[in-house]
């Protein structure tokens, strides 16, 4: 039944996917590991009954709340609302882990305001949460735009209950922030902080009204004043491509709004990936979120509130607003309080216990200034809870008895992890402390051309032995490697380092690729650290910043725990919004040794092939379901063709047009597909990546994968015919009858079924169920024919004229014709089968949602946006008509001279190719209409005939 090449290419796409599957296991587990310590509260949700159909009449669907911390406050409307949107299946109970920390951060004890609230005047925040019942909204437009209506008369009703001209701050999980950002423009909201939210790229591709809400969002993104945040998980958010998560870059010459996007593993004292759920509880995430709302209740304007959420969601890309200190003019310290550090040495001070400055003679060899401080701050920059250790860093001129100081403007000024060597990093379920990490403060300090002394100053501020500090020059210039994608691909590089004592190394790889679909692995080369006597101020710490929001820590050790893998999610396929350049990434190590022989002499780079295999099955995922369905669509083309063009026509059975697909064909769309993705295409055609020769071979991998789940899926439906076809002959009719008038009870039946799909049910149920009738139909003319070659016998109805008798009356030369276009047409059936069966994926996703709603909410609103009737129709007709016709189905009409309606199988191919990948909804509506076509072209004129028809339903007997 089924041909050698059928099952090679099955076993070769099942073998291929169970790899992937894998891969994608070893990239949650080791690409970006998460280390986030749980968050506890006590919840207490406070139903807004008031809160009914006379805003709404979507109150009788969903519900508000207001969330409070059991026992920690009495005031309901007290502070600055805050409106929680929980995502995808997501729940109002997702608020807690946020609420709770803005609770206890703004209380000392239970009703008892801290006094760093009260002081400032700041605000408690009240947080409101829609429920949308787990709404699966990620799949159907018209729910999210359902809850966009509902979130925008609960910010009136929440408003309401506050005093004139209060604003509110949104946030949104996932889908939620696609909400949240649909309710822009308003003068309402003051801010929007999304998470885990897929801002460019919807996870679920299926429905066209998603694709126009993210295509008005991303008009919103770019033209209204409302400051954005966007916090991302990174590699170990697996439900949805952390690209997607970034905000769309901004129009170069406009004056465009603050956008802001910052990963987990760049969040300053967070340092960890985090999941797509772990996301709202994640205790290094949660309380910076809540400490960043209740900050922007103090805010008056714009401006205030953008500083507010650079300063407490920081991924140190963006400098800290410098504190306003006016340290120009001229001061002569005592003769104490100076220290000059000897040129070309480095200032190391451990646990300083007075103030005093530190001068660092600046000479014509001097080019950039590095700075490392440890539980202390750099104002503005310093871990959470500091120790007392206070400096600042100025340019000064002039002799030490008459310093003319002025400040410096850093180039990099942000916190750093410092973690324990040997450790794992970050610690599962525990991550880092708010307190730990290293303020690295780095500034270019060329030498001017004029006769006075010139110094870095390293002022002591304040200091009671806590902590340390190392600073020093160092060179500007960077090591650059010339090693290109070819050489890595035959096994990767070696990087040596001139200076393994150096403060900072930068190493740049220009020519390598940039890009979410590739993966490296670094192995540190460590000289012996047995001799160490004292642990490292600063163990060499590896920082990969492959786009301003996206940074990635790794420590060097000689036994890490874990790989150290290098990814990005700067470019990818398909994020049409975010791709920039993908070439060329840079390296940067920190190390403060301190008298320990523990040196990094160099590192090698490889391609790690695991982890880079898993990144590929979450991107291309409905490109396999997309290329699948062309695939079928090619032949269903060759099959019916057939039909046509030989003299006596003859349509094969499925399992040989596989055959044939896989020895005629394959090999061709192979070496096309390879072609193909050499070409400078647009990154939302084909597989996205516009012609780079690295990523070509993934068309023919993704395209061998499809044919042969193709494969798969008609054995797995002969297999699943069996039981069917059996019980279908066990139930089937023994006698031959006679059903007078069966058409005007099919047109009625059709007729309810178009008024159920108008007024109740969408017609993707009528989809699900037009297949289910049509496997019942093939399994029958399986069973009932087990030699089609040579034998007919149906068990199904057959409809034929009254003057056509099948008994044969016209003499028996007509039985063999008539056997034979019962063969074709059962072979007809099952290519019709086959494609409406990888098609149904496309249409499943809405009907999923449509039973989640009739489950949670029932009846109470309409199932909105999918009750066109005429989506299914085409296969309605088709399906009805093939089940009891026995004259030749899709018999070539005399009107297709010049070119055959199966041609439009070919525009369905096409379509799923290129366009279906990133618009996968495009290929169902081609394949309808394509369908619709065959079916106006050459079954209407026989199905819509003036003469009755009559069923004889007629069983042979199997020996």
């Amino acid at each position: 039944m089924f041909s050698l090449i059928n099952c090679f290419q099955g076993v070769i796409s099942v073998a291929a996917v169970l790899l992937f599957l894998y891969a994608s296991q070893d990239v949650a587990e080791n690409l970006s590991p998460q280390g986030c310590r749980m968050s506890y509260m006590n919840p207490l949700y406070i139903t807004q009954t008031q809160f009914n159909s006379t805003w709404t009449p979507l109150a009788e669907r969903y519900s508000l709340v207001l969330y409070r911390e059991d026992q920690w406050e009495r005031e309901l409307h007290g502070g600055m609302p805050v409106l929680f949107i929980p995502g995808n299946a997501g729940s109002s109970g997702q608020v807690r882990s946020i609420a709770s920390s803005a609770t206890r951060q703004y209380y000392s004890k239970p009703n008892v305001p801290a006094y760093e609230t009260w002081s400032r005047n700041m605000k408690a925040l009240d947080f409101f949460a829609a429920d949308f019942n787990e709404d699966l909204s990620a799949f159907h437009g018209p729910t999210l735009q359902a809850q966009t209506e509902y979130c925008a008369r609960a910010i009136a009703y929440i408003l309401s209950l506050y005093p004139p001209n209060t604003t509110i701050i949104i946030m949104g999980h996932s889908m939620g922030g696609i909400v949240a950002t649909s309710l822009l423009p308003s003068k309402d909201i003051a801010a929007i902080i999304t998470m885990s939210t897929p801002h460019t790229l919807p996870p679920a591709r299926f429905d066209q009204r998603v694709d126009e809400i993210y295509a008005r969002n991303r008009e919103l993104l770019l033209q209204d004043s409302t400051p954005i945040l966007s916090l991302c998980g990174g590699a170990m958010d697996t439900m949805i491509p952390s690209e997607s998560c970034i905000l769309p870059l901004s129009i170069e010459g406009l004056d465009v709004p603050y956008r802001r996007t910052v990963f987990s593993s760049a969040l300053e004292g967070a340092w960890t990936g985090v999941g797509h759920r772990e996301m709202v509880w994640c205790h290094q995430v949660r309380w910076r979120v809540a400490r960043a709302a209740m900050e922007l209740s103090m805010a008056t304007s714009k401006t205030e509130r953008e500083v507010i959420l650079d300063k407490w969601l920081r991924d140190g890309h963006t400098l800290p607003p410098a504190e306003e200190t006016d340290v120009s003019g001229s001061f002569s310290p005592s003769g104490d309080s100076v220290s000059v550090v000897p040129p070309g040495q480095r200032l190391v001070l451990t646990q300083p216990r007075r103030s005093q400055t530190h001068l660092l003679p600046v000479s014509t060899h001097s080019s950039r200034f590095i700075l490392f401080v440890s539980q202390g701050s750099v104002p503005p920059v310093s871990p959470q809870n500091p120790k007392s250790l206070r400096i600042s860093v100025t340019r000064c001129f002039g002799s030490t008895t008459a310093l003319r100081c002025n400040t410096i403007q850093p180039l990099v000024h942000k916190l750093v992890p410092n973690p324990i060597p040997g450790n794992v990093f970050p610690v599962p379920q525990q991550g880092t402390d708010e307190s730990e990490g290293v303020v690295v403060f780095e500034a270019d300090v060329i030498m001017e051309n004029n006769s006075e002394a010139q110094w870095v100053a390293v002022n002591i501020e304040r200091a009671e032995g806590d902590g340390w500090l190392v600073g020093g020059f160092i060179s500007a210039n960077k090591i650059i490697s010339d090693v290109s994608m070819s050489k890595m691909l035959l096994g990767g590089t070696t990087v040596r380092l001139s200076d393994s004592a150096a403060l900072q190394t930068s190493v740049s790889f220009p020519k390598l690729s940039s890009n979410a679909l590739v993966v490296y692995r670094v192995v540190p080369l460590m000289a012996d650290d047995s001799l160490c006597r004292d642990q490292p101020f600063l163990a060499p710490l590896l920082v990969h910043t492959s786009r301003p929001s996206e940074t990635h820590y790794f420590p060097f050790t000689t036994k890490s725990p874990h790989r150290i893998l290098l990814h990005t999610h700067s470019s990818a396929p398909y994020a049409y919004s975010n791709s920039g350049s993908n070439e060329g990434f840079e390296l940067v190590i920190y190390s403060v040794i301190n008298g320990c022989s523990m040196q990094l002499r160099g590192f090698d780079l490889h391609i790690d092939w695991t982890a880079t295999l898993g990144r590929w099955p979450t991107r291309y995922f409905t490109t396999i379901v997309c290329w699948a369905v062309g695939i079928v669509s090619l032949i269903v083309f060759d099959a019916w063709s057939s039909g046509e063009n030989n003299a006596i026509p003859c349509v094969p059975p499925v399992s040989r047009s596989l055959t044939e697909f896989g020895r005629r064909r394959l090999l061709k769309l192979l070496l096309a597909s390879y072609l193909v993705s050499l070409l400078p295409l647009p990154d939302y055609l084909f597989i996205g990546m516009k012609g780079e020769w690295l990523y070509a071979p993934i068309a023919p991998l993704l395209l061998l994968i499809a044919s042969g789940l193709v494969c798969v899926s008609w054995m797995v439906l002969v297999v699943l015919m069996w039981p069917i076809g059996k019980i279908s002959y066990l139930f089937s009719a023994r006698q031959q009858e006679e059903i007078v008038s069966a058409r005007r009870s099919t047109l009625i039946s059709i007729c309810f079924i178009f008024a159920l799909i108008f007024f109740l049910v969408p017609w993707q149920v009528a989809y699900l169920c037009c297949w289910l009738i049509h496997l019942q139909s093939c399994a029958s003319d399986r069973f009932a024919s087990p030699e089609p070659v040579t034998q007919v016998s149906t068990a199904i109805p057959l409809l034929s004229r009254l003057d056509e008798s099948p008994s044969g009356s016209r003499g028996g030369s007509e039985q063999p014709s008539r056997n034979k276009h019962l063969i074709n047409n059962s072979h007809h059936k099952a290519h019709l089968l086959l494609l409406m069966t990888w098609l149904l994926p496309l249409a499943a996703s809405v009907l999923v949602v449509w039973v989640r709603t009739l489950v949670t909410a029932g009846l109470s609103t309409p199932f909105d946006g999918d009750h066109f009737f005429l989506n299914v129709a085409p296969f309605m007709i088709l399906v009805d008509f093939s089940s009891w016709t026995s004259k030749p189905l899709l018999q070539k009409h005399s009107v297709e001279n010049y070119i055959s309606a199966s041609w439009s199988l070919w525009v369905v191919s096409a379509i799923a190719f290129f366009i279906g990948p990133r618009k996968t909804y495009y290929v169902f509506d081609v394949a309808r209409l394509a369908i619709g076509v065959l079916v106006c072209v050459r079954i209407g004129p026989q199905y819509w005939g003036g003469n009755p028809w009559r069923i004889s339903v007629s069983r042979t007997q199997t020996p």
